[in-house]
């Protein structure tokens, strides 16, 4: 059960760093639960059991982890257009969990760590070479913590158990079915290829004042800058509290919390602080940590007391905040604006700063204490920028590139389709394909034999067009036929010479495990069903499942944003 997952937290040291030391990363993670923080009064309930603002919490901050493993990014607004939506995700989630917990499911501390170190490997690339490099690099600058990690990787291995005892019906696949699915995947083909490239045309393009500005006309919100924010803020450093903070501690245990440290990490320190090379240095970097995570702590709760009075006010300005810090000498700084999907430049904070303050409004101007990874803040409404459109000459260079570019692809489109008419007449009068294209003043591109399991192509095929759509095409033409393929950087004709037999011996040895992912795919598709009819009853008294109010209206007749 999850109950146990706490007693069980040590195989965390394994990989990353003694509890103690991350504790100012844990209290000033921006994810994490905001004190004086107006938040939604109801989170709702899953199957009657009441979720929690701290579930809720929880369980997005997973959510965000488990899309940056899957795509390498952190979800922006261009991932919402895409379909990410972190609330229902968020639900999603939390009811998976819930049936995790029902069936009893748990997660052993070796399997545990042998995941993670598995998460952490593809990010090798990028310089990530130990897990504590991911938590200093990765998690922690976007609010992250090791508690998070602690928590997504046990759950995510829950969900893949959970997945294969109610996907189980899945995994029957008979041996013919499967032979007879790999032949249809793997069955290559031999073909050539011309391609056509804006690169090409750009040269060519001739910008006139009045098509660029029918261009602009048309792309109208492709150059829209969204709505922006400023807010005034106080900040309260961790610098600040150091001091303070290694005091109180000497006057305790700071010794012994150190040397606790220092047994639980062993001789791997180098793991755990790049660059430490001896005991000394891994024990004075240890209490380095100790003593930020109270002073941490302390600016905190010394930003919590300075906002306390501000959002007891009856009536609430936002010009209070500056009043306020004035009477305590403390100093109001202003960000420069910023836009939702953004943090402002200059603050080491999280996403949870921007979406604070994007729910201020004149009455409730006031969010905080905040956290960042280097001080807590507490903020007011400065000013709200609407988006607009800037005038064409204020953007004319950005124009002027994009409709060159646009023109450069319509033309390669339009020489490519010209050529594949020429080709499919070619063909037809019993022309080879080498010949009528060298007559036309093109070379083929000889392509390595491909199926419709190839991942990628040589050359700029990818660069011209979407791959899937370029095998569509190549598996839908019979040998000796052309097909005409356009994309978002010019086209591509591809010519089929001929369909490849099946290397019997390959298919031999490849077909158990393609069987093993055929019937991984199937249970996924038994967990989706399931988990459909279950999220329909599950989450009906949550508000994803709710009815969205329609926007009220200014007095214009417009929506309010």
């Amino acid at each position: 059960m999850f109950g146990t997952i706490r007693k069980h937290q040590q195989w965390l040291w394994a990989i990353i760093i003694t509890v103690i030391i991350i504790s100012f990363v844990i209290f000033f993670s921006p994810y994490s639960k905001m004190q004086n923080e107006r938040r939604r009064s109801d989170y709702g309930s899953i199957n009657g059991e009441k979720v929690t603002e701290d579930g809720y919490m929880n369980a997005q901050r997973e959510v965000y982890l488990r899309y940056f493993m899957m795509t390498g990014r952190w979800p922006d607004e261009n991932a919402q257009r895409m379909g990410f939506d972190p609330d229902r995700e968020t639900y999603n989630w939390l009811l998976i969990l819930q049936k995790q917990k029902e069936t009893g499911i748990s997660v052993s501390s070796d399997l545990a760590i042998e995941k993670a170190r598995e998460m952490i490997t593809q990010f090798q690339r990028s310089g990530i070479e130990t897990p504590g490099q991911f938590i200093q690099q990765v998690l922690n600058p976007k609010g992250f913590t090791a508690d998070d990690l602690e928590r997504f990787v046990r759950h995510y291995m829950g969900i893949e158990q959970l997945m294969a005892s109610i996907g189980a019906g899945g995994k029957l696949v008979t041996p013919q079915e499967a032979r007879t699915l790999y032949q249809r995947e793997h069955q290559e083909i031999a073909a050539e290829v011309v391609t056509f490239s804006s690169s090409n045309f750009l040269a060519s393009v001739t910008v006139t004042p009045e098509a660029l500005g029918e261009f602009y006309t048309n792309q109208l919100a492709n150059y829209r800058i969204p709505e922006r924010l400023q807010v005034s803020y106080v900040k309260f450093p961790i610098s600040n509290y150091l001091a303070q903070a290694e005091t109180e501690l000497a006057a305790t245990n700071l010794n012994d919390m150190v040397q606790n440290g220092m047994e639980r990490i062993g001789t791997n320190y180098a793991t755990y602080f790049p660059g430490v090379t001896n005991v000394d240095q891994a024990k004075a970097r240890i209490r380095e940590e100790i003593i930020k995570g109270r002073a941490g702590q302390t600016a905190f709760r010394s930003a919590a007391a300075f906002a306390t009075p501000l959002m007891e006010a009856q009536v609430m300005k936002a010009d209070d905040l500056a009043a306020h810090a004035k009477s305590n000498n403390l100093p109001v700084a202003i960000t420069a604006p910023f836009e939702r999907s953004s943090t402002p430049p200059g603050l080491a904070v999280g996403p949870e700063f921007g979406k604070a303050a994007f729910e201020r409004t004149p009455e409730d101007p006031f969010a905080g204490p905040i956290r960042g990874t280097d001080a807590a803040y507490v903020i007011a409404l400065e000013k709200r920028i609407p988006s607009e459109v800037p005038p064409l000459d204020s953007v004319r260079a950005k124009v002027t590139v994009d409709y060159k570019q646009y023109q450069a692809i319509q033309l390669a489109i339009q020489k490519g389709t010209q050529f594949f008419n020429t080709i499919t007449n070619a063909l037809a009068q019993g022309k080879a394909f080498d010949d009528a294209a060298n007559g036309a003043g093109y070379a083929p591109i000889k392509l390595p034999p491909f199926s419709i399991s190839t991942r990628s192509l040589p050359g700029d095929i990818e660069d011209k067009v979407n791959i899937n759509q370029f095998k569509q095409l190549a598996f839908s033409l019979t040998p000796g036929k052309a097909g005409f393929e356009p994309g978002n950087d010019g086209a591509v004709i591809v010519f089929v010479k001929e369909k490849l037999p099946i290397d019997e011996t390959k298919l031999i040895a490849d077909l158990p495990g393609f069987t093993a992912s055929v019937r991984q795919s199937r249970m996924q598709e038994a967990f989706n069903n399931w988990f459909r009819k279950e999220s329909e009853k599950g989450l009906r008294f949550t508000p994803v499942a709710q009815p969205k109010a329609p926007p009220s209206m200014k007095s214009d007749g417009t929506a309010k944003s």
